[in-house]
């Protein structure tokens, strides 16, 4: 396969690996956000990176499918 071409495995591990960074980037403006007395959004929040936390497993799960699938 030449170099430019990604696999969908490879693009989905991208997406998952931004997700999380996303996430870790979101969850530090929660806590800034909750230190100066936000705390009603941070709990918003929180709850939407909860379902980001569940959804990366998963995303993972399906992930080593596809490439033990490709490695068939």
């Amino acid at each position: 396969m030449p170099a430019n071409e990604y696999s969908l495995p490879d693009v989905l591990e991208r997406m998952c690996e931004n997700q999380l960074a996303l996430e870790a980037a979101i969850m530090e403006l929660t806590l800034l956000v909750e230190s100066q007395g936000a705390i009603e959004i941070g709990g918003n929040v929180r709850g939407a990176l909860d379902t980001i936390r569940e959804n990366t497993g998963h995303i993972k799960q399906g992930l080593a499918r596809l490439k033990t699938q490709r490695s068939d």
